[in-house]
């Protein structure tokens, strides 16, 4: 506004200036209001993978990153199988507090924005998606141990089994607990979306079903019922239809003017692409198993350092992953449990009892550490079966050798010296030296010896072999039997 002013004032000559100075002044103004005008394109983030951390870190520092550089608008691109209930109300939450309008696009074709992402999608200023693409099935999934779903019990109709009518007060069984804990996030999840139908102004019915019934739509058909606002190829498709739409944002209605509007992508950085590395729950796996075995390692032959060292990382690292993931508690104490007797089969071979117990005991936390229905927090069964074989294999390996290794012969120590024969080198001043085994050693015995006589060690003390002198054995020259 005010540089619409000056260029009047400029082009009106009331500033005082000469021909040639307004003429100087006029294009730097308009040097200056281009530069403006460039300096502030609308910023595109994209989420394609599971709401999680990561990405809702990402988008959370994008709008208030867009905020910063006076952004006319953020465009979400957005292609997500679903996700952390609390990831996505932290995404929406910023998406409703955000000072710059918020387009959420699902792009691009083929994609899809189904549970977390049709939340997202509903809260949004702007809910756009590009052809062929979809949204919905929004129904909620318990993290933790899930159980068999069952359809509502309904109170039983015409005459019981002995004949008699129902009593008008019979009532359905009540619930269980399972269902009563999944009525109870249904419900809460339904009336989250139909709030931010109403406050945007969408299909609130739907949205809704979309919750209670799984349901979902194609991008024409969300057009048609109200779900969203524009269907749009491509990005400058999507700035040029919602040109002059109001919007409401937490400091009033706010007109778009977007037509034309140069864009900016904002990627996710190294940081959250390691972030999201770290947070996948199979490596977050992996990590674990290689820091406790690598500290296992350790502990049991110190002095290496690369084993404790390489464990530690990791398991600080696996730590840090399962504070982001919604975990099971239970399952990954049968985890370390399993881990915890697998270590003890290597350390006190038990013939396999506890290292089977410590497979079964992996796997059945593999299976119960996360919830597979969740979109991008199952871990894969060719994993946990996997790593489970890989470690009894080595667990039976490690304790077959060291049972052949506790059965085969002494051949070094106390135990191999007793009982061998040398013969006598040197005697001078009452001490002996005879070589035992093709070392000198220094020898006693009760009885004087004489050079080249043939000794059987009897005991070692220290470094001095105690001997007895045996004339009835063969010659020096041949070993004894």
């Amino acid at each position: 506004m005010r540089t619409a002013q000056a260029l009047r004032a400029v082009a009106s000559g009331g500033t005082g200036f000469s021909a040639a100075g307004r003429c100087a002044l006029l294009a730097l103004l308009l040097c200056l209001t281009l530069a403006g005008a460039r300096a502030a394109p609308a910023v595109v983030l994209t989420v394609q993978s599971a709401i999680g951390p990561a990405s809702a870190d990402y988008v959370i520092r994008g709008i208030a990153r867009a905020h910063q550089q006076g952004a006319p608008l953020v465009v979400l691109e957005l292609d997500t199988p679903g996700g952390l209930d609390s990831s996505m109300r932290q995404i929406i939450q910023a998406i409703l507090a955000s000072p710059v309008p918020v387009a959420t696009y699902v792009s691009p074709p083929g994609s899809r924005a189904a549970s977390a992402g049709t939340y997202i999608l509903y809260a949004s200023h702007i809910a756009a998606m590009a052809p062929a693409t979809t949204l919905g099935a929004a129904t909620p999934v318990a993290i933790g141990m899930p159980g068999a779903p069952q359809a509502p019990r309904e109170a039983p109709k015409g005459p019981t089994p002995s004949g008699d009518a129902p009593a008008a007060g019979d009532k359905a069984p009540p619930a269980s607990p399972m269902d009563a804990m999944t009525a109870k996030q249904v419900h809460d999840a339904a009336a989250f979306i139909r709030g931010l139908a109403e406050r945007r102004g969408r299909n609130a019915q739907w949205a809704e079903r979309a919750v209670r019934e799984a349901v979902s739509l194609t991008a024409a058909e969300a057009l048609s019922e109200k779900v969203v606002d524009v269907v749009a190829t491509d990005i400058p498709d999507l700035l040029n239809q919602i040109d002059g739409r109001s919007v409401r944002m937490a400091s009033g209605d706010l007109r778009l003017a977007t037509r034309g509007l140069a864009t900016e992508a904002h990627p996710p950085d190294w940081r959250h692409r390691l972030l999201g590395v770290i947070a996948n729950p199979s490596l977050a796996l992996i990590l674990l198993m290689i820091g406790v075995y690598g500290l296992m390692f350790e502990f049991s032959s110190p002095g290496f350092g690369v084993p404790g060292t390489v464990g530690a990382i990791c398991l600080l690292l696996a730590l840090f992953a399962l504070q982001l993931l919604p975990v099971n508690y239970a399952a990954l104490a049968l985890i370390l449990l399993g881990f915890a007797l697998l270590a003890a089969e290597l350390m006190a071979p038990s013939f396999g009892v506890l290292g089977v117990g410590g497979v079964v005991a992996f796997i059945a936390g593999g299976l119960l550490l996360f919830d597979r229905d969740v979109p991008g927090l199952g871990l894969p069964l060719p994993l946990i079966f996997g790593i489970s074989i890989a470690t009894g294999a080595a667990v039976l390996l490690g304790g077959g050798m060291a049972l052949r290794a506790r059965r085969a012969p002494v051949v070094s120590g106390v135990e191999d010296m007793v009982g061998a024969w040398g013969e006598v080198l040197h005697v001078a001043d009452g001490q002996a030296w005879a070589q035992v085994r093709g070392e000198r050693w220094k020898v006693q015995a009760g009885t004087p010896l004489v050079v080249g006589q043939r000794v059987r060690v009897v005991d070692l003390r220290g470094l001095v072999l105690h001997v007895q002198p045996d004339t009835d054995m063969p010659s020096p020259s041949r070993e004894p039997p």
